[in-house]
């Protein structure tokens, strides 16, 4: 087992999950609505629907690993020009951070649970982004690569979950920040792109 492949996931699962995109300033934009038990809610429906984004790839990804290796380079380098790609589309967006609550009604915790369950699950672009990214953080020769996938999606639910569930407990705060800092924005942005493009030329590099 490959400890040190762990570990590099952990820290970009963690640089993702604090890098604005539309799932934590949802998360951000519901917990200023309804209160931050709303926001945890919220994060436990779209971490839910992970679980399921990680069984199909689990399975189907494995199954087409055991049946040919030499496909397993093909899909790391779809995987390495997929963030690439998703780089490139944060540098052509907008520096600024939208996060208006205004328009948004509030909700039951059930309902945001359930909203966040389904919008996750039924967002095929996250199905992508999980084939781009675990494929090239497998971590062991010996442990079947189901189990290394679930691994994977457990070490993701929870670092994503935890740092979530932090901006739901600190929405007024970050809102607030957010508000003050104009430059914030643009700080973010690029975060966003050196994650993405440092993600991607992992994949080109790791041997796995």
């Amino acid at each position: 087992m490959n400890y040190d492949i762990l570990l590099t996931f952990v820290l970009a699962t963690a640089a993702l999950a604090i890098s604005p995109g539309p799932d934590n300033i949802f998360v951000l934009i519901q917990s200023m609505t309804n209160g931050k038990k709303y926001g945890v809610a919220t994060v436990a429906g779209l971490m839910t629907g992970c679980l399921v984004h990680a069984t199909l790839l689990a399975f189907g990804v494995s199954a087409v690993i055991r049946q040919n290796p030499n496909l397993f380079f093909v899909i790391k380098l779809f995987g390495a020009i997929y963030l690439f790609y998703l780089a490139f589309k944060v540098f052509k967006s907008s520096d600024d951070l939208e996060i208006s609550n205004d328009s948004v009604a509030k909700k039951s915790l059930g309902a945001l649970y359930k909203q966040g369950f389904i919008m996750n699950v039924l967002n095929p672009k996250v199905t992508i982004f999980f084939l781009a990214f675990f494929p090239g953080f497998l971590f062991s020769d010996a442990i079947n690569i189901v189990i290394q996938f679930y691994v994977l999606a457990a070490i993701f639910i929870v670092v994503s979950f935890t740092i979530f569930s932090a901006i739901a407990m600190l929405s007024g705060t970050i809102s607030k920040y957010i508000r003050e800092n104009r430059q914030l924005g643009k700080i973010l942005k690029w975060l966003q792109i050196i994650v993405f493009v440092g993600i991607g030329v992992y994949l080109l590099l790791s041997d796995k």
